[in-house]
């Protein structure tokens, strides 16, 4: 066996000694470990919700507005790297980007990497992903073999694509490509169905991971009928998006939204299966994003910048069981590392040290009160849409209950105070009244940043240290 294959397996069977303190999930329920269905969109902003106040979708998305009244709902829930690589290799191995080394898109995330799906399997669950992968570095249409899916065995998935209406994909071992039948996040909702159906009164549980494409771009491609439910000049736009972005805002987010009432339907259809198999008290059913879109706000698009809209994304976590019925809301700042191991604690599985982030079901569950600690927000290689040339920079910064906070490598860049300045319109990092808490925001970054190795270096350091080559736009040849 090789040397990292040898401390792999060290690591996932070390992290099979049950210590008392991660069982909670598990004696709520007997002794039987939960399931898990995890449901993830991409760019999907939390200022994109009915149940968040969205005007635009108030009444348009009631299966959704249904599962936040039931779930525990994360309202500062962040993207630690606002993009989807990095997101996503986060959300596997509950590591930072600059520890997993997946900090920019098209990256392969290593085999050594000790994930969520090999932790489950060896705990006795089966494993399954659906969708978009994005975290192979191999080539965003090509077969993925088994030695690279990171433990998951049921497989229909593809690297990457935003072609939602001729989508392909490859299922398990057969390397031949295929189609999803329309629409693909309808389709794939439709497999996990199955899936989800296939399992009724096995004892044996389960960990899946449904990721959709939309509402990511291209806007304007979601089936016919949700297109025709959101005319764009009765869109309602953000109060900070300039007058000059306004006509353009508005077409992309007729589409966006139609995307979005498309995967309503899908989150419906879902939750409607799972409860119906009679697994609903014992399944963690999670719905998020793996980050947000800027969307004509602040004069931006897309993602990556250290902006609300780019960087809070939606986080419900639904688990009758565990958590209780009666919906509710924590504020408590929430970073994409603290997603694995808060789902492994409430599964009753133990966190193996090579995690980073901070598992925080006991506040989920209501036996500890939330502390007062802060989510972390980065861009470590600015790529892709936020080129240098385009404003794109390295930062690192802080998301609290309250403000954001964010250095780049000349010094402080940004402060807001998100309840007195929601839009984030004024800039108050000059202003002598913030000089004291800028020291208190920077003693709490810092500390962040050393507690797993962040030493806040040219973006061009880490593309050194880990042999990457990039092209003009920053990103890895795929």
């Amino acid at each position: 066996m090789k040397r990292r294959e040898f401390l792999k397996a060290a690591a996932i069977g070390t992290s099979m000694l049950v210590a008392p303190e991660y069982v909670r999930g598990a004696q709520r329920t007997g002794g039987k470990k939960p399931n898990i269905v995890f449901v993830f969109g991409d760019q999907w902003r939390v200022q994109a919700t009915g149940y968040g106040g969205d005007p635009n979708l108030q009444g348009k998305t009631p299966h959704l507005d249904k599962l936040a009244a039931e779930s525990i709902n994360l309202t500062n829930a962040v993207s630690t790297c606002p993009v989807c690589t990095p997101y996503r290799a986060s959300l596997l191995t509950g590591q930072y980007p600059l520890t997993h080394g997946l900090f920019l898109n098209d990256a392969p995330l290593r085999s050594e990497a000790v994930t969520i799906a090999e932790l489950c399997k060896k705990s006795g669950y089966d494993t399954a992903y659906v969708g978009k992968w994005h975290i192979d570095g191999q080539g965003r249409g090509r077969y993925i073999p088994k030695d690279r899916r990171q433990g998951f065995d049921y497989w229909k998935v593809l690297e990457c694509t935003h072609s939602y209406n001729n989508s392909h994909y490859y299922a398990g071992d057969d390397p031949t490509k295929r189609t999803w039948d329309g629409y693909d996040a309808i389709a794939q909702t439709r497999d996990v169905q199955g899936y989800i159906k296939g399992r009724a009164g096995n004892d044996k549980p389960f960990v899946m991971f449904l990721s959709w494409g939309p509402p990511h771009n291209p806007y304007g491609t979601a089936p016919e009928k949700y297109q025709k439910m959101f005319n764009p000049e009765d869109i309602k736009l953000r109060p900070n998006v300039p007058s000059e972005k306004e006509a353009a805002a508005r077409i992309d987010l007729a589409g966006y939204y139609a995307h979005i009432a498309a995967l309503d339907d899908c989150i419906g259809e879902l939750v409607d299966t799972i409860d119906k198999a009679g697994i609903a008290d014992n399944t963690i059913l999670v719905f998020t994003s793996d980050h947000g879109d800027m969307l004509g706000s602040q004069g931006e698009r897309r993602k990556q910048r250290p902006y609300d809209e780019a960087v809070r994304v939606p986080l419900l976590i639904r688990y009758p069981a565990g958590l209780g019925k009666k919906g509710k809301e924590i504020d408590m700042p929430f970073g994409s590392p603290d997603i694995m191991p808060t789902l492994l604690a409430l599964s009753g599985i133990k966190i193996p040290a090579c995690v980073e982030g901070t598992d925080y079901s006991s506040v989920l569950n209501g036996s500890e009160e939330a502390g007062d600690d802060v989510a972390l927000i980065e861009c470590a290689w600015p790529f892709g849409e936020w080129l240098r040339k385009n404003g794109g920079k390295e930062y690192r910064g802080v998301r609290t209950r309250r403000y954001t906070y964010v250095r780049d490598l000349d010094g402080p860049w940004l402060l807001y105070d998100n309840q007195r300045d929601p839009y984030q319109q004024k800039n108050l990092v000059k202003t002598p009244e913030a000089r004291s808490l800028i020291e208190k925001l920077d003693a709490k970054m810092f500390a962040k940043l050393r507690a797993h190795g962040d030493d806040f270096k040219h973006g061009s350091e880490y593309i050194k240290k880990w042999h990457y080559k990039v092209y003009k736009n920053g990103t890895m040849p795929y």
